[in-house]
């Protein structure tokens, strides 16, 4: 008995080492809802498909300098705020570089999807949801099925999911006709119910950012 008891005592004490390691053996866990899959016309899939499609990288271009010295300053700004998520310095550039470039290219407001990103997946690349959505975006595999190769380890590499999430959201916003409660709430597969909107909307008011030009405040749309 005291031989058993020893041998428990051991395992016990040793318990924080093994589930740390394990912790870094699992896909980071992320609880936020997630997409539902819905009939697509072959329109729809195949503007859908071009826009996932098109390779471009993510690097702005600017009318003049004054736009980019007014990203810059964006760029510094939300690098800041962001230092906590993302201690590396070249890191995070590429990431806001990259939200940057495709929040604009699905014509969202960048805010928006940091604020989307903070509420589905902390931030974190390899997030995994309860039901399987993937990645800063928490897309769902599905949707590289139907607009890919079905490789949904790709979700994983961060302009792809970073893509995939701001062309599904536009998706749903043109969808609710600009609505973007309902929009919001259709990316989360809670569709007219408020509390995840509200939490995108609440975490998207972190991330906005006053842009300078002479005595006005910029229009972020024109940069």
């Amino acid at each position: 008995m005291v031989t058993r008891r020893v041998a428990l005592s051991k395992v016990l004490s040793l318990w924080p080492i093994y589930s740390g390691l394990g912790a870094l053996c699992l896909p980071e866990q992320s609880w936020a809802g997630a997409q539902v899959e819905e009939p697509m016309i072959d329109a729809v899939r195949t503007a859908l498909s071009s826009a996932i499609g098109n390779a471009a990288p993510p690097i702005p271009e600017f009318a003049d300098t004054e736009s980019r010295l007014l990203y810059l300053h964006w760029l510094g700004a939300t690098s800041q705020r962001l230092q906590r998520k993302k201690a590396d310095f070249t890191t995070r550039k590429e990431f806001l570089q990259t939200v940057w470039y495709e929040a604009r290219r699905a014509g969202l407001d960048e805010s928006l999807v940091l604020g989307l990103i903070q509420v589905e997946s902390n931030f974190r690349k390899y997030a995994v949801s309860s039901v399987g959505a993937r990645g800063y975006m928490q897309v769902m595999p599905f949707w590289v099925r139907l607009l890919g190769d079905g490789d949904a380890s790709k979700l994983f590499h961060m302009q792809t999911n970073l893509r995939f999430g701001c062309v599904i959201l536009r998706h749903y916003l043109d969808r609710e006709n600009g609505n973007l409660f309902m929009a919001l709430g259709r990316y989360n597969g809670s569709r007219g119910q408020a509390a995840y909107p509200n939490a995108v909307l609440a975490a998207q008011k972190n991330w906005e950012i006053k842009l300078l030009r002479g005595d006005q405040v910029a229009d972020k749309n024109s940069l």
